[in-house]
């Protein structure tokens, strides 16, 4: 779970980029100016990134109301193995997926991601878990998300290829997973898709 000084500092940066969006006044829009460089050296200084990097984490800053990420994820379990794709940003595994694009249901991002990934096509079965990456164990991060996690499906004979993000793709028991990429999935969301019982966990 993150620290309170990152919520804190976070949530900082949300209202000035917020009230940059919205206000009309030269004078508040100074204020909120100083507000947003005093998160912005907050966050810098709590998640070890550099100062140059936070606007860039932020793509939509000032842009209107500022709302969470949503990051899609793709559970395919075969014979009892879950699929997993190594990144090429870190060498570390995930369950695939990444952001939801613009124009797409979550279920058909999670989809597109699969394929991409991982060159299998799936249809989405169900969603077994909702997650605010914040109050989880996940690598702390400048930007905020939910984190949602469908059970997918093959279609066909699921073969497993990398694609131009990742660097292999391969299925593996729960009880022996390569090294996970901490900042996309840890354990239990690897856990809770084999345990999955009907109810959509929400946390």
């Amino acid at each position: 779970m993150e620290d309170d000084w990152l919520r804190r500092a976070k949530r900082l940066h949300a209202i000035a980029s917020t009230g940059l969006g919205f206000c009309r006044d030269s004078f508040d829009r100074e204020r909120y100016q100083e507000v947003a460089a005093i998160a912005a050296a907050m966050l810098s200084d709590l998640g070890t990134v550099p100062i140059e990097r936070i606007p860039g984490l932020v793509s939509d800053f000032a842009q209107g109301y500022a709302t969470p990420k949503v990051d899609v994820r793709g559970a395919v379990i075969e014979k009892g193995e879950i699929l997993l794709v190594q990144e090429r940003s870190d060498g570390r595994w995930t369950l695939p997926g990444g952001f939801a694009d613009v124009g797409r249901s979550a279920s058909e991002n999670v989809i597109k991601e699969i394929e991409e990934e991982a060159g299998i096509g799936v249809r989405a079965r169900t969603l077994y878990s909702i997650r605010h990456k914040a109050k989880r164990a996940y690598e702390p991060d400048a930007r905020d998300f939910y984190k949602l996690f469908f059970l997918c499906d093959t279609l066909d004979e699921a073969v497993a290829r990398p694609g131009l993000e990742t660097l292999d793709a391969r299925f593996f028991p729960p009880d022996a997973l390569p090294e996970l990429s901490l900042g996309r999935v840890i354990e239990k969301d690897i856990y809770d898709a084999f345990a999955y019982d009907g109810t959509i966990l929400f946390d």
